[in-house]
């Protein structure tokens, strides 16, 4: 029986819910405000959070300063090709960890989770060897690889979650019918996972792109510089920041990503919430 909420609770809840909004938006909202302003409302002591005199002149300076186009496209090819690698060799992986729960499946999940453990500064040296060795270092293959390894095991533990979240009846009753192994996991089992595999590559995708430690020892070509790279360079040698054309550089920044969540937000939703559930 369905009990029903009073209206001052309920009240309270929109109220709470449009606060949690606002905190939220604010930063966003900060960032776009600060990429409008002139630098007098800048460093005003007393900050106005609607610009006063809206200008579009720290979005001039900061394309006339750094190379934010070429940037985004650095860093969507980088963050694009080491998601679909990722994920495309963590569904296959996930599946075996998922159905064939032997020893080699329970200390491969005992190495993922080990994995996750280690901070960037332990293994970017060994990172920095092998990739050189290889001839790969000032590469965006080097520095993909380097992403697809990071990201593999995050990878591994979600999509698996997402495999064992489909009664394994599915595919019993696929095989019943005559399908073949390859053909269950192609017709019945990779739809079922696309809820899933989009939000894995919607994680990984943010991951590389906000990624900053990897591609600063790794790239040094100025025309190879991924987005975060290039932020960076906003700030003076002094550590002075120019905000207003670092603001107005974010802000360019952010749209690819927005646009991103916006397209997959359906897919996105779905797949977290299947993921929840183990059968």
């Amino acid at each position: 029986m369905m009990t029903r909420t009073s209206p001052s609770r309920r009240a309270l809840q929109y109220l709470a819910l449009a606060g949690y909004l606002v905190f939220l938006a604010f930063p966003l909202w900060w960032l776009i405000s600060t990429a409008l302003k002139t630098p007098q409302e800048i460093a005003r002591i007393d900050p106005t959070v609607i610009p006063i005199h809206p200008t579009l002149e720290n979005f001039r300076t900061a394309f006339e300063q750094q190379p934010i186009l070429r940037s985004i496209l650095n860093t969507l090819y980088v963050a694009g090709v080491s998601s679909l690698v990722t994920v495309g060799l963590a569904v296959p992986g996930a599946y075996v960890m998922a159905r064939y729960r032997s020893i080699v499946g329970k200390s491969t999940m005992v190495w993922v989770l080990l994995s996750q453990i280690f901070p960037f500064i332990l293994v970017i040296i060994p990172l920095f060897l092998i990739v050189r060795d290889f001839g790969l270092f000032d590469t965006h293959l080097g520095l993909i690889i380097v992403y697809i390894v990071w990201s593999m095991p995050f990878a591994l533990w979600m999509l698996r979650s997402h495999v064992q979240s489909i009664p394994i009846e599915v595919e019993e009753a696929a095989a019943i019918d005559g399908a073949s192994r390859v053909r269950m996991i192609r017709e019945i089992l990779a739809p079922l996972l696309v809820p899933g595999v989009v939000a894995t590559a919607l994680f990984t995708f943010v991951s590389a792109w906000n990624e900053f430690f990897f591609a600063l020892v790794l790239l040094k070509s100025p025309e190879l510089s991924t987005l975060s790279l290039t932020l960076v360079k906003f700030i003076g040698a002094e550590g002075v920041a120019r905000l207003g054309a670092l603001a107005a550089a974010s802000l360019v920044a952010t749209i690819p990503s927005l646009i991103f969540f916006a397209i997959i937000q359906r897919h996105l939703t779905s797949g977290l919430l299947s993921g929840a559930v183990k059968s």
